[in-house]
Parts: C-alpha cells; sequence; structure tokens
C-alpha cells in the first residue's frame, strides 16, 4: 500500500525533498543532481523510471547547456561586468550624477539610483553593483545626513536592477528555458526596467520633498559651471554611453546577436578599462580568476537543474502539477498567471532566482505554451515573451525579500556598525511594494513589455 501510494505520488515528494534539502543549506547544484538522482533509483526500484533512460542526461546537458550558443553569453557578460567593476568607473560617473541633479530633492540619492540604473545596462552583476555601490555611496550619504533606511533602501532596489536591465544573465537563463530568443527578451525587458528605475525616482524625489530632514541638500562644493562641468560629463558619462550603445545597440540595430554583443562588450570594456589606466596583467589575472569561478558556479546549477527537470518530467511531474491546478479550481489563462505571480513571489523570500527559475519554469512551461492569451497580448507569439519579462520582474523581489534575500547580506557585510540588519530590512520595504507596482502595470498594460520588441522587429 506504501509503495503504491509512493508510485502515484513520487514526483510531489521528490520535489518536496528538494525544497527540503534547499531549507537545509545545501549547494543548490548538489540538491539539484542528487535529488535528480537519488528519485531516478526510487522510481527505477518502483518501476516508475528505466535505468536506460539515465544514459539520456549526458546528451542533454552537452547539447542543452556545453554546446548552447546562447548560454555563452553568460560568461562574457560576467567578464564584462567584472572588467568595468575593477576599473572603478563608477567613481567617477556618480560625482559627475552628483554635481547634475544638486537642484533635485534628495540629488545624492538620485544620483544612486541613476548610477546602479547605468551600471544594470553594462554590468548585469547585482553582487558586484550592490557591493560598489554600497562601498562608494553609503558612506558619503550618512555622512551628509540622510535617513539611513532611504539609503540602503536606494541602494539596494538600484542595484538589484541589473537582474533585468539587458543585458542580464537572468534573461538569458530564462530565454533559454522557455525557447524564446534572447534579443526579444532584451527588447521586451528594456522599458520595464526603466519603469522600476523611473518609479524609485519619483519615490526619493517623493519622499525627499515632504521630509527634507532625511535627505540634506549637497554642499556647495558640488556646484560647477561652464566648461568645468561639461568636461565632468563628458569624461563620466560618454564612457558608459559607449559601451550600452555598444552592446544593447548593436543588438536592437540586428548588428550583433546578443551572443556576439556580449563579445562586444568585453572588448569595449577592456577599451574602457584601457583608456582609464586600469588594465594591468594583475587586474586582469583577477578578473579572469573570479570571472572562472562564477562561470563554474551558474553553469553547474544549471547541469543539476537539467538533471532534475529530466528525471522529474519522467515521473510524471508536468501532469501532477496540471492535476493540482485543475483541483484548485486553476483552469483559465488568468487563473495560472496569477497562481504563478503568487507562487513566485512567496519562493522568492526563501530561494535565489536561479533556483526559482531552473525549477519552476520547466515545471510550467508545458502548461505555459498552451496556453491563449492573444486577446489581451494583441498575438499568440507574444505570450511566452510578455510572460517571461513578468517572471524576471516579479524575480527581481527575490533579491530584497527576507529572510533570504541576497541583497540584504550583501549589504550587511560591508555597512558600516551604526547600520543593522533590522535598518536594512526596513529599508526594502517601500521598494519593494514599487516593485509590485511595476509588476501590476506590465500585467494590465502588456505593451510596456511588447512595444519595443514589435518596434525592432523581434516580435513579426
Amino acid at each position: 500500500m506504501i509503495f503504491e501510494w509512493l508510485a502515484d505520488h513520487l514526483s510531489a515528494v521528490m520535489f518536496l525533498s528538494l525544497v527540503a534539502a534547499l531549507f537545509c543549506g545545501y549547494p543548490v547544484a548538489f540538491s539539484l543532481g542528487a535529488t535528480g538522482v537519488f528519485f531516478g533509483f526510487i522510481g527505477w526500484f518502483l518501476d516508475e523510471f528505466r535505468l536506460v533512460q539515465f544514459a539520456s542526461i549526458m546528451p542533454r546537458i552537452y547539447g542543452g547547456v556545453v554546446v548552447n550558443q546562447v548560454l555563452l553569453a553568460i560568461p562574457m557578460f560576467i567578464f564584462m561586468g567584472l572588467v568595468l567593476e575593477k576599473a572603478r568607473l563608477a567613481d567617477d560617473l556618480l560625482h559627475a550624477l552628483q554635481v547634475l541633479l544638486r537642484r533635485i530633492p534628495g540629488g545624492l540619492a538620485l544620483s544612486v539610483a541613476a548610477l546602479g540604473t547605468i551600471m544594470a545596462a553594462t554590468t548585469g552583476i547585482v553582487g558586484a553593483s550592490v557591493i560598489m555601490l554600497t562601498l562608494m555611496a553609503l558612506p558619503t550619504m550618512l555622512e551628509r545626513g540622510y535617513d539611513k533606511r532611504l539609503a540602503c533602501g536606494t541602494i539596494a532596489a538600484s542595484g538589484t536592477l541589473g537582474i533585468l536591465i539587458p543585458p542580464s544573465i537572468m534573461l538569458v537563463i530564462l530565454g533559454d528555458l522557455v525557447q524564446v530568443p534572447v534579443g526579444t527578451l532584451f527588447a521586451g525587458a528594456f522599458l520595464p526596467g526603466f519603469l522600476l528605475s523611473g518609479l524609485y525616482m519619483l519615490y526619493i524625489v517623493t519622499v525627499s520633498f515632504l521630509w527634507p530632514h532625511l535627505a540634506p541638500p549637497l554642499a556647495r562644493e558640488h556646484h560647477l559651471r561652464g566648461l568645468d562641468l561639461l568636461r565632468l560629463v563628458g569624461r563620466s558619462l560618454i564612457p558608459p554611453a559607449f559601451l550600452i550603445f555598444a552592446v544593447l545597440g548593436s543588438i536592437f540595430l540586428g548588428w550583433a546577436t546578443p551572443t556576439e554583443a556580449s563579445g562586444v562588450g568585453c572588448a569595449g570594456a577592456l577599451l574602457l578599462a584601457w583608456l582609464n589606466g586600469r588594465l594591468n596583467s594583475n587586474m586582469l589575472a583577477e578578473v579572469i580568476e573570479n570571472a572562472g569561478l562564477t562561470n563554474a558556479l551558474v553553469f553547474f546549477i544549471i547541469m543539476g537543474a537539467t538533471l532534475f527537470s529530466y528525471v522529474f518530467r519522467a515521473l510524471g511531474g508536468d501532469y501532477m502539477v496540471a492535476d493540482i491546478l485543475a483541483a484548485i479550481g486553476i483552469d483559465t489563462g488568468w487563473e495560472v498567471v496569477v497562481f504563478l505571480m503568487i507562487l513566485v513571489f512567496i519562493l522568492g523570500f526563501f530561494f535565489d532566482f536561479i533556483e526559482i527559475s531552473l525549477i519552476v519554469l520547466p515545471i510550467f512551461y508545458p502548461i505555459l505554451a498552451k496556453i491563449d492569451f492573444s486577446a489581451h497580448v494583441g498575438q499568440a507569439s507574444a505570450f511566452l515573451p510578455w510572460i517571461t519579462i513578468l517572471i524576471a520582474v516579479n524575480l527581481q523581489t527575490s533579491f530584497l525579500t527576507p529572510p533570504f534575500g541576497f541583497t540584504l547580506f550583501y549589504m550587511k557585510g560591508i555597512v558600516p556598525p551604526q547600520v543593522t540588519l533590522l535598518d536594512i530590512y526596513q529599508s526594502i520595504v517601500p521598494f519593494v511594494i514599487l516593485q509590485l507596482i511595476g509588476l501590476f502595470l506590465c500585467i494590465f498594460f502588456p505593451e510596456i513589455v511588447l512595444w519595443l520588441p514589435r518596434v525592432t522587429g523581434f516580435l513579426d
């Protein structure tokens, strides 16, 4: 009797076992791979899985991961971001933004939000952006009397934009999982990313105007005029603008694929580092080592997830999900979308975006692929790009929501002693609300996501 029940619910037990392993703190890659192998043998014992099916896993990993030209963009973008971080191009950029925005309420916080947006369009690495912004801006903001919760929240939210605004590693992974061209996702995420940035800035200006003591104005030493201001702006803003155009412009104009554009970005980052006088053998060796370690981690997780999803689906996991949705009355397109958005948001409290993407999407993709949402998004082919960008916007909250928001841990390790973990937790609440507002706008006004892909020809 027990074996019969287990055979009927093996995929559900497999998923719950993975969740338990992740909560116990085991490395994600090992948890995914080990769970897949373990339940493959259990399925063989219960006559639900054949051992010969394990032979299909390595070809799937090799064909789906190792020789995947789309995933080749991941190590290139990681390398590009690390070069820019080590070249310290953001220091002058932050100073220039402070000078330009000095007359606006909350000018320093706005400068941080603008810098986070610009760096998101050049690096795409959340950890590097958050750490860099915290080290550069937080001591200055606290020294000038900024409220520590406004300062921490601005840095945390702005630093996470790199996971959404192209070039984004997350979009490369999501595109591969749902079989949507990465160029389409890059175009679709562009406006939602800047929408969130705009919401952050609007909030900062509003709070700074209503409660000036939370964001005191800048000192006189930041007031430059004439040629000095032009030189500062030219020296600080032209290099990142050049790199953004080199990467995103080459994609949107059809000059290069996202994979080719990632190589262009690497060349551009090396050129800027050389022009800035910071490209040397020691710096390059450190960048290569860090990029190699980061890439190994990312691809190890992807390979483990490939193994897990293969066994899960072989044990009937996709049918289980469909049966669960039908049992709780979720059978229309809108109900599936709402359920998926709520599930992704809740999982974001506990798991990293890679874990959520590689666990949830392979399970829901067969269901999403059958949904007809043309009445809302305009054409059937637009649904998967639209829902994928919604998931991406939703996944951004996973970096901020406690208890396991990675951004919160990045910040806590380097903030001054007077900033407590509770301060950091409190600081992100309004920005998570702003992210949800941005998500709702993208849901109810799908053209925010789909306008640019249509204009650029990615959606015909």
